[in-house]
């Protein structure tokens, strides 16, 4: 192996602080959705969302730690599809003769 290369492995404990935590959260996104913020809401949602999915990809998918040449391929890759979709769905909803 390279010296850059370093496979950290982590206890079981800290895989559950790292469920609970993600518990947690989803607690919070429940209860920041019966607080009236007004447009704010989604906001909030999504940016607990992406709190949870960053911890979720890192730590349970091991991204931390992993080459970085893949890593990148992988988020080039789910850009390009999210892209696709994005497109195909917008334009679904451009043609659609209800406007």
């Amino acid at each position: 192996m390279s010296e850059h290369e370093e496979h950290t492995t982590h206890s079981q404990g800290f895989y559950i602080a790292i469920g609970i935590g993600l518990l947690i959260g989803t607690a919070t996104t429940v209860g920041a959705a019966f607080v009236n913020l007004g447009a704010f809401n989604p906001v909030v949602a999504l940016l607990i969302a992406t709190i949870k999915a960053t911890v979720v990809v890192l730590f349970f998918m091991h991204v931390k730690g992993a080459s970085e040449k893949l890593t990148g391929a992988v988020v080039v890759s789910g850009f390009f599809f999210l892209a696709i979709l994005l497109s195909l769905s917008l334009a679904d909803y451009l043609t659609r003769s209800w406007r």
